[in-house]
């Protein structure tokens, strides 16, 4: 009987794993199971989804507003190679500030990349502002140095002339001629003297 019972016991040690190794293995396979699954995390997303819904919302809104307040925009627009909008660049300042904004770059009436702006400022104005940016880029050689360029900055790598709006509503010949042409408007309308000289446009990922 003594030989049985021996003989039984070893045969059990052979055949099975000490409860420490049972779950070494079942931790193994589980890190085998989820490295094979996706690590894109659903929330990241979400939020560039609602970054993207958020830029495309406010650059209808802002041409929208610009047709409006300068009817004569409308057909620029329509003539342009490509439009880009900034619609809510914040600006911030006390002594030594700076401005951000991200917006998006439409050819042919779609999207076809996200951008963002930003320029710095020495002043003695206090507190922070928001405006709105619109540039047209009204030839396909001004539309193409942009979109090819690793950071563009007005005035370094080209003149945006900033629209100037007659008493009829109109846009002047001159600026109409011009390869990008500007427009800074805020809620109470287009902004007149300001300039875009040193922003830099950065295309980002949204």
């Amino acid at each position: 009987m003594l030989s049985l019972f021996l003989m039984e016991k070893k045969m059990q040690n052979k055949f099975s794993f000490p409860s420490k190794g049972l779950a070494a293995v079942a931790v193994a396979m589980a890190s085998l199971t989820f490295a094979g699954c996706t690590t894109t995390m659903p929330g990241k997303d979400a939020s560039s989804s609602t970054s993207r819904n958020d830029v495309n919302a406010g650059v209808d809104a802002t041409l929208s507003k610009l047709y409006q307040t300068a009817p004569a925009s409308r057909d620029l627009v329509a003539r342009a190679k490509g439009v880009l909008v900034f619609p809510e660049v914040l600006q911030a300042s006390f002594v030594i500030g700076g401005e951000y904004g991200k917006g998006a770059l439409r050819v042919g009436g779609r999207n076809v990349g996200y951008y963002s702006t930003t320029a710095g400022s020495i002043g003695f104005q206090a507190g922070a502002q928001s405006k709105a940016i619109v540039l047209l880029f009204m030839t396909q050689d001004s539309l193409d140095k942009f979109r090819n360029s690793n950071g563009w900055t007005v005035g370094a790598d080209a003149t945006v002339a900033l629209a100037n709006i007659g008493a009829n509503g109109n846009i002047d010949t001159n600026t109409a001629q011009q390869p990008i042409i500007g427009f800074v408007t805020t809620n109470g309308g287009l902004i007149a003297g300001v300039s875009l000289q040193g922003a830099k446009i950065s295309k980002i990922s949204l």
